[in-house]
């Protein structure tokens, strides 16, 4: 079976009410409820180290296809089978490529802004918030390309849309999780929203998934993404 905890590759729990824990890696003691069964908890900062190389890999990008760009930061040794850096880079590689593809934007403060925000959205919320952190990402995407903020009015009606669109598409193929499968579909989702909301057309391919053996919660079949559905 794939590895889940990054400390022993044990599998992970959930718990009903949030427990006091220590990061095994900084000591750092905050509530949770998420650990694996061997009793190992990892804060969301030391589960995503390194993802602030980030911003220069995305400022040397040239492709104007998300889905390319997302591929390339999933390899990065930040991004694990699951965990809250997919709540960053859906957002990020939607940045980066809407800028390829001739958004009038500032790449470098945007990736910043998309960073701090994503990572405010901690791991789990998927199950506990009903609201997925890659659904959540593609509607930050929209609300930085149009500055949105909780006073605007056609902004923060698009960018909630955003996250809408998403989460249904997300709700539609159903649990358990899989951070790749949900971060597909809402870069499918804004790839479309974007075109059609703000006449920037970035490219996209078909997905097909290559992470399945590496989840233990891969749904198969079900899965819009599977092999078996496209080859």
């Amino acid at each position: 079976m794939a590895k889940e905890c990054i400390i022993c590759n044990a599998y992970l729990e959930y718990l009903e009410k949030d427990e006091l824990m220590e990061c095994v890696i900084c000591h750092k003691k905050e509530n949770s409820k998420t650990r694996c069964i061997n009793g190992h908890y990892v804060c969301n900062e030391c589960h995503t180290k390194g993802m602030d190389s980030i911003i220069q890999l995305c400022l040397e990008e040239s492709s104007k296809n998300p889905i390319d760009i997302i591929h390339k930061l999933m390899c990065q040794s930040f991004c694990h089978m699951h965990g809250p850096e997919h709540h960053v880079i859906v957002g990020v590689a939607l940045l980066t490529a809407y800028k390829n593809s001739g958004g009038e934007i500032d790449l470098s403060d945007a990736l910043i802004e998309m960073i701090n925000r994503g990572k405010s959205v901690p791991g789990g919320v998927c199950g506990f918030w009903g609201a997925c952190g890659a659904g959540i990402s593609s509607g930050i995407f929209i609300s930085i390309i149009s500055k949105s903020t909780p006073l605007t009015n056609r902004p923060f009606s698009l960018s909630n849309q955003m996250t809408s669109i998403a989460l249904e598409k997300i709700g539609k193929v159903g649990g358990p999780r899989c951070c790749k499968r949900d971060s597909f579909l809402s870069i499918l989702s804004a790839i479309d929203f974007v075109e059609q909301h703000f006449n920037i057309s970035m490219e996209k391919s078909q997905i097909i998934c290559d992470y399945s053996l590496q989840n233990n919660q891969c749904i198969g079949k079900r899965c819009p993404f599977s092999k078996n559905n496209i080859l």
